[in-house]
């Protein structure tokens, strides 16, 4: 199958990241997967959830929204819709499965995950983009000694996989979501243990052969993830 951009059925789309893209974040990047665009942010905060109290053990919280002209229409300005929340929480569960929590101490760390530019996969951008400026911001409070030592347990990569007229591809952009089979997202860590594996079939269903086909197909994409984030974190990399 020919895709539209020209890409074979296993490749990624062009991943850019920009690093510190904001002056005053502790953790900051811009993460372009094609043409979708998040700009992702990593603050501290001193307060933690009630049942944390008191608990020694710190969170780690995500928001994300979508801006208004970020998509092919308009989206209403801060309308938290059921789909925002279910991302946010993703992003959530999976940069707090590669944190030791009780290192961080008692406080929050957010992540705001802003999709300027829409154009498939923004939960899988906002999880490498939150992750990225999660790692950034551990790493200036460990600096300032505000943390005892760097609390990243492993890295972390997510990806979509999906079928479009009996295809197996990965990393799908908008149109092929909407017209695919079969859409999958999948995040898990370096070590190659899943977090999270979101499978929905819009027209029919899979068997389990063809979930076996998507888990390898998302597991080779994210490996090539993880061997980025490693040459992007080889400053720090030696502390995680």
């Amino acid at each position: 199958m020919k895709r539209a951009d020209g890409r074979k059925s296993d490749e990624l789309r062009k991943i850019k990241i920009q690093r510190n893209f904001l002056k005053y974040a502790e953790g900051s990047c811009l993460i372009e997967l094609g043409n979708t665009k998040v700009i992702c942010t990593a603050t501290p905060d001193k307060n933690v959830p009630v049942f944390l109290k008191n608990s020694g053990t710190g969170w780690i919280t995500a928001e994300y929204r979508m801006l208004p002209r970020s998509a092919q229409t308009r989206i209403p300005r801060d309308k938290i819709s059921g789909r925002n929340m279910e991302i946010q929480r993703l992003v959530g569960r999976a940069l707090r499965s590669v944190v030791d929590l009780k290192k961080i101490g008692e406080k929050t760390i957010l992540i705001d995950c802003d999709v300027i530019q829409a154009d498939g996969g923004t939960r899988t951008a906002s999880i490498i983009g939150g992750f990225i400026a999660l790692v950034d911001c551990v790493h200036r409070l460990y600096k300032q000694k505000e943390v005892a030592q760097m609390c990243i347990t492993d890295l972390l990569g997510a990806i979509s996989v999906g079928s479009l007229h009996d295809t197996k591809i990965l990393d799908l952009t908008y149109q092929e979501d909407s017209e695919a089979e079969v859409d999958m997202n999948v995040a898990m860590k370096a070590s190659g243990e899943f977090i999270e594996v979101q499978g929905t079939a819009e027209h029919g269903s899979f068997s389990e052969k063809d979930l076996s086909i998507f888990v390898k197909l998302a597991k080779a994409g994210i490996g090539q993830i993880i061997d980025l984030e490693r040459k992007l974190f080889g400053d720090i990399l030696s502390l995680l």
